[in-house]
């Protein structure tokens, strides 16, 4: 079993107490700019509200004397801000010294700072950086309007509302190697782990079978997070922000926001539920509502209606799983699934038409995106294969993002370089060719026979629009920015792919397809002529017939939302 040798809680600034050793396998003290840091964060804590440092790791040595593995920065740094404070508050007292082992007499260097004498030459490295923090302390509460208010403050939210948290192992643990892990190796102690040790660690009065049974449970909710189709189904983060990826169902638990400043909100919110009277004495009751939130995810997840609505909420950012977790816990089944509805048709309830929206016109560009990424969703979902599923994970982990693309392109925007130049006309040529090479031979030999490397881009502009002209049957400008030109593709195409008219484009995206590359089904079957009527189709050009039809798929497809809304493509 996976079991945390430690006591863990937190710990208002105030009540920390004892003797600290800094052992010699660290190095001395450091901080600098971190100082003021500190200091700006305690005196912007909002008026009621709590803060929680990062851990401080200690060893007991013997009553009230502890190793100081981790910490010492921060807790050097308060004991040098508290120490200020009594210049002002003679009558409070320090609660606890810190001793660095390699440097002798530290204890009584820190414990005698002098602040009217900082200038005085220091006999160590250590002691001129505690000097140069000092010095900093002073001059940030010089700098406020009234020092010996802004001492009151301070002292009052390191008593009251500033916490640590207390990170205890027993002898059992080897405190070198854990301070290699956190410091050498740059891992900080995660919510994950520090949640993880509330449920395994010694006397926290869970009987060991039962924690048996959690350390268990809990690697199997770790490996099936692990699962990249099920992570992102359930969130837009990156995976690598998770290296313990189940901290995210801790995230989801103890509500934590989007943008939050906190580290260790997480944590923190575990050990205020612990102290809930429903739980200070049955923590296992805990933990079965962090299996019951997995177990409720999960269902989601191997349910396809669900899947693809919830799936499609997230993805755009329109809700967030606290909020579909409480929704579907206060209705029924057929109740959450209207909220679902109500929810997707509401992200695409525009304040114009949808024929209205212009890829010309920026504030349009993110609804005319979740719009078709609604319809591949629903293309996928409405497919009446269960096996399918939009793959949200390939989704959220395409290099470089999404684009909207022009099916058929008109413009030479973007193409400013004589290789894009080249590229283009060389890509145009065999439309040219696959339409009609006896009406286009002029044409194609005037661009075969080009000298590349004198092209202009006015002679560049000149062909451009000679080609644009044979491969077009009928006027499209009027169309060109609209919904029914528009599909979602790759951002790593290059610009004369993107400047391409549709048969180049065609060619492209199959041969991207055939290689393994994720296009989405509505954009590939775009390319494929799949929503034109049989009698209507034409191979090399995205005619009136083509956008018609295209509209009249995506109108059928989301006819379950705009209904709600009253609205139609």
């Amino acid at each position: 079993m996976n079991k945390s040798n430690v006591n863990l809680d937190t710990k208002l600034v105030g009540q920390i107490k004892g003797d600290f050793i800094v052992p010699a396998y660290q190095r001395g003290y450091r901080w600098k700019e971190e100082v003021k840091m500190l200091l700006d964060d305690i005196n912007d804590i909002p008026e009621g509200a709590k803060y929680c440092l990062q851990p401080i790791v200690v060893k007991k040595l013997q009553d009230d004397k502890y190793e100081l593995i981790d910490g010492q920065q921060r807790l050097t740094t308060l004991f040098l801000i508290w120490s200020y404070i009594r210049t002002f508050r003679p009558k409070l007292t320090q609660k606890y010294s810190i001793e660095y082992e390699i440097r002798k007499n530290s204890k009584g260097f820190l414990n005698n700072i002098d602040f009217d004498n900082l200038n005085k030459e220091s006999n160590n490295i250590d002691e001129y950086f505690i000097n140069e923090a000092a010095m900093t302390i002073k001059q940030w509460f010089d700098a406020t309007l009234d020092a010996d208010n802004a001492a009151s403050l301070i002292a009052d939210k390191l008593n009251n509302r500033v916490n640590v948290i207390w990170y205890e192992i027993d002898d059992s643990e080897d405190a070198i190697s854990l301070f290699t892990r956190l410091n050498i190796g740059k891992i900080p102690l995660t919510n994950a782990e520090l949640v993880k040790a509330i449920f395994l660690s010694k006397n926290n009065g869970i009987d060991e079978r039962y924690q048996l049974e959690i350390s268990t449970q809990w690697d199997n909710i770790e490996k099936e997070l692990h699962d990249d189709k099920f992570w992102y189904f359930i969130t837009n983060q990156k995976a690598e922000k998770y290296p313990t990826r189940i901290e995210l169902l801790f995230d989801i638990m103890a509500n934590k926001q989007k943008g939050d400043r906190e580290r260790y909100r997480t944590f923190f919110e575990f050990v205020k539920k612990c102290k809930e009277e429903k739980y200070i004495n049955n923590k296992i009751a805990l933990w079965k509502e962090v299996i019951e939130t997995f177990q409720r995810l999960k269902e989601w997840y191997n349910n396809s209606e669900l899947y693809h609505k919830i799936g499609y909420l997230i993805a755009i950012n329109q809700t967030s799983l606290q909020d579909l977790l409480k929704k579907s816990s206060g209705n029924g089944k057929e109740d959450f699934k209207k909220s679902l509805n109500d929810d997707i048709a509401k992200s695409i309830d525009y304040d114009k038409e949808y024929l209205d929206l212009s890829y010309d016109n920026k504030s349009d560009y993110p609804n005319i995106e979740k719009l078709l990424l609604l319809f591949n969703v629903e293309s996928v979902f409405q497919n009446g294969d269960q096996s399918m599923r939009f793959p949200f994970d390939k989704h959220k982990n395409q290099d470089g993002g999404w684009s909207l693309e022009h099916i058929h392109a008109q413009q030479s925007e973007g193409l400013d370089k004589n290789e894009q130049w080249n590229e283009w006309l060389d890509l145009h040529v065999q439309s040219l060719k696959n339409i009609n090479a006896k009406m286009n031979e002029s044409l194609i030999c005037e661009i075969e026979g080009r000298d590349k490397k004198k092209l202009t881009e006015n002679q560049f502009n000149e062909l451009f629009d000679k080609v644009i002209a044979a491969l077009n049957l009928e006027s499209n400008i009027e169309y060109i920015h609209t919904l029914a030109n528009m599909a979602l593709l790759s951002k790593n195409n290059n610009s004369a792919l993107n400047n391409s008219t549709f048969d180049v484009k065609r060619d492209k995206i199959l041969e991207m397809d055939k290689n393994g590359e994720y296009i989405p089904i509505c954009t590939r079957r775009v390319f494929l002529k799949y929503y034109t009527p049989s009698g209507e189709n034409q191979l090399h050009f995205w005619g009136q017939a083509d956008r018609e039809a295209y509209l009249q798929a995506m109108d059928e497809m989301l006819r379950p939302y705009l209904s709600i809304i009253n609205k139609q493509i």
